[in-house]
């Protein structure tokens, strides 16, 4: 079923049931947003998307108002503009003015909208929390300084993700997201998938392992494939200097709409370990075609060839003398489902085993 709207002065026919803000966006229309997520349910929590529609009282929020047949639809009328500049204004009441030093700099909503609106200096100067910055856990610094109580937490851990580790306790000017029951992140159900900070606003919720290591303007950003399970979720690296400083959410990616698990969000220091084999090693005694040492002798690099031609023959060997039956093989759940198969064949045809098995950790 479709209604006829008009926004702005545009005539617009769209989907019954579908909100403004949706409908708005389909068209090309701006309207600006803090506590919602295309990838989460609609709140209507801060307010600044408010828009005014001919016969309705008050300004109404376009992230929770449906689309109605003959609606009317104002976006920057100087009442709407007017509201959303005093949203931003008593938002910065009590935020910290630390912008220089915030890593969430350029990536950050509210600093888009405090500058789209010209809001400039603190309009109504108040009292400001002192939360203490940090919360005992490996992964995700919590400063509820910078909290702007939008709920994208709360709705992506309970509604996306079916945990509840988050939610908003107190009220007033005492609410404050709190984990379990008002502890700390390790003490709640949290799996530390890392789907808070992917929706986060601000810089209140951040990766640990990213504070301080670039900007959102001095990084490279690489869409790529999660290299952990097979499932194929995809991810955006951001590069600095040739080094992963953050994972941040590719919301477009078929398999995963944006949600990893804690591997993929914060297990990618691997990549720049200094323990991490970054090129072929084998033993030198078998360069050097002479009886294995006690210790087994060091390891020495080698080319592919080398490693591949020395691997072979071992196999073969064993093969030979003790059977097929005495080899296994492992393949990975980080392979391709192709690369998978060809080990298969490895096993079955050319070595002649049954002996193998998967595992996702290797």
């Amino acid at each position: 079923m479709k209604v006829n709207l008009t926004i702005d002065g545009h005539k617009i026919q769209a989907e019954a049931g579908k909100t403004l803000l949706e409908v708005a966006q389909e068209a090309g229309i701006h309207i600006p947003i803090l506590c919602h997520h295309p990838a989460l349910p609609p709140e209507g929590a801060c307010r600044i998307c408010l828009v005014e529609i001919e016969r309705q009282r008050s300004l109404q929020p376009a992230c929770t108002f449906p689309a109605t047949e003959g609606a009317v639809v104002h976006t920057r009328s100087t009442k709407v503009v007017e509201t959303r500049k005093f949203v931003l204004e008593m938002l910065l009441t009590d935020h910290p003015f630390d912008c220089m030093t915030c890593d969430a700099t350029g990536n950050c909503l509210l600093q888009d909208l405090v500058y789209e609106y010209g809001v400039r200096t603190e309009v109504y100067p108040g009292a400001h929390h002192q939360y203490p910055i940090d919360d005992p856990n490996p992964f995700i610094q919590v400063d509820r300084n910078k909290c702007i109580l939008c709920r994208r937490c709360v709705r992506a851990c309970n509604y996306i993700n079916g945990v509840d580790a988050i939610n908003v306790v107190y009220r007033g000017f005492n609410a404050r997201i709190a984990f379990g029951a008002d502890g700390h992140m390790v003490q709640s159900p949290c799996e530390f998938c890392g789907s808070c900070v992917a929706v986060c606003p601000t810089a209140a919720l951040y990766p640990k392992m990213s504070v301080g290591k670039g900007r959102a303007w001095q990084v490279e950003r690489i869409q790529t494939v999660c290299s952990y399970c097979g499932v194929g979720c995809q991810l955006i690296l951001e590069v600095k200097d040739n080094r992963i400083v953050k994972v941040e959410s590719a919301w477009d990616g078929p398999v995963n709409h944006g949600w990893t698990c804690v591997k993929g969000r914060f297990g990618y220091d691997y990549v720049q370990h200094p323990d991490r084999l970054t090129r072929p090693m084998v033993r030198k005694y078998l360069l050097e075609g002479t009886p294995r040492p006690p210790d087994r002798g060091e390891w020495v690099e080698v080319d592919w060839d080398t490693a591949l031609n020395i691997t072979a023959r071992k196999m073969r060997s064993a093969r030979d003398v003790y059977g097929p039956d005495t080899i296994g093989v492992l393949t990975s759940a980080k392979c391709t489902n192709e690369e998978n198969y060809l080990m298969n064949k490895l096993a079955r045809q050319v070595i002649g085993t049954n002996n193998i098995d998967h595992c996702a950790r290797l």
